[in-house]
């Protein structure tokens, strides 16, 4: 079976949307960024509306299961 590594191919720069959300003031103590800045993000376009919206369908995925 071929590695599929179309995660880390998608995600161009790393740290990017975590970096804008902390400008913003939207990361949570335990340092994830909060849900409604997400959302209100994933409606925009550009750059960052484009890492929102991978962001959040990303989060969406499950776990692996052992």
């Amino acid at each position: 079976m071929a590695e599929k590594k179309w995660i880390q191919k998608a995600i161009k720069k790393p740290g990017s949307l975590t970096a804008t959300a902390k400008k913003a003031g939207a990361v949570t103590k335990s340092g994830t960024i909060k849900k409604d800045w997400l959302a209100s993000k994933a409606k925009e376009g550009g750059k960052t509306g484009q890492r929102a919206r991978l962001a959040i369908t990303l989060g969406k995925m499950s776990k692996k299961k052992k």
